[in-house]
C-alpha cells in the first residue's frame, strides 16, 4: 500500500488529527478514529521537514494528512467553498496522501501564533497576509522555509496546508477501504 502510518515516535512530530474532533469549523467529527497516514512519498519529506523543524528549536504538530474521499465530501457537503474546500468530484491532495496540514510548536509544547486558527476561511489565512503580527509572519515564514526545503509546495490561502508538487496528475486518490483500519463512521 501506497500509504503508511505517520506516528509520533517515527516521525518525531505532535499529531491532533482536528477532524476526529468537534474542533473544526463543521463543529462535529468527520473521522471516527484520529488516524494520521501520508504516501510514502510524503512521508519522506515529512521526516525531512521535522528535522529541519528541530533543528530551528521548534516541532511540527500535524492536524491533518490523508483524507478519505468520504471526509472530503462530507466536508464539501457542509461549506462548498472552492477557496479552501476541494470538490470531491475533482479530488484533492488529501485524498491522494500527499498532503498535510499542520503548525509549529515551541519548546514547551505550546502552538506558536500565526494568526489565525486552523481552517479559518479568512484573507488573514492567506500566506503574505496583511493584518497579522510580525511574530505571526515570522513564525508562518519559518514553517514555510521548512515545508518549502523539504519537497512540499505551499497552497497560497492556508498557511497551515502543504502538499508535494503535482499532487493531482502523480498521485492516485484513495478512499476509506484502502486503510488496514476505517478512518471513518
Amino acid at each position: 500500500m501506497a500509504l503508511v502510518e505517520i506516528t509520533p515516535q517515527e516521525y518525531d512530530v505532535e499529531i491532533d488529527i482536528v477532524y476526529a474532533t468537534d474542533r473544526n469549523f463543521t463543529g462535529a467529527p468527520i473521522y471516527s478514529r484520529p488516524a494520521c497516514y501520508l504516501h510514502q512519498d510524503a512521508a519522506t519529506c515529512l521526516k525531512k521537514a521535522s528535522l529541519m523543524a528541530r533543528r530551528q528549536g521548534v516541532k511540527l504538530l500535524l492536524l491533518d494528512a490523508f483524507r478519505p474521499q468520504e471526509a472530503q465530501r462530507a466536508l464539501w457537503n457542509h461549506t462548498p467553498n472552492a477557496d479552501f474546500i476541494a470538490n470531491p468530484d475533482i479530488g484533492s491532495p488529501h485524498g491522494r496522501g500527499v498532503a498535510i496540514d499542520l503548525t509549529l510548536l515551541d519548546e514547551n509544547g505550546k502552538e506558536l501564533d500565526m494568526g489565525t486558527g486552523f481552517d479559518e476561511m479568512d484573507i488573514k489565512s492567506y500566506h503574505g497576509a496583511d493584518g497579522i503580527s510580525k511574530t505571526a509572519e515570522s513564525n508562518r515564514l519559518l514553517l514555510l522555509g521548512i515545508m518549502i526545503s523539504a519537497g512540499f509546495e505551499f497552497y497560497n490561502v492556508e498557511w497551515w496546508h502543504y502538499q508535494l508538487p503535482n499532487a493531482r496528475t502523480r498521485y492516485p486518490l484513495f478512499s476509506d477501504s484502502s486503510l488496514n483500519q476505517s478512518m471513518m463512521r
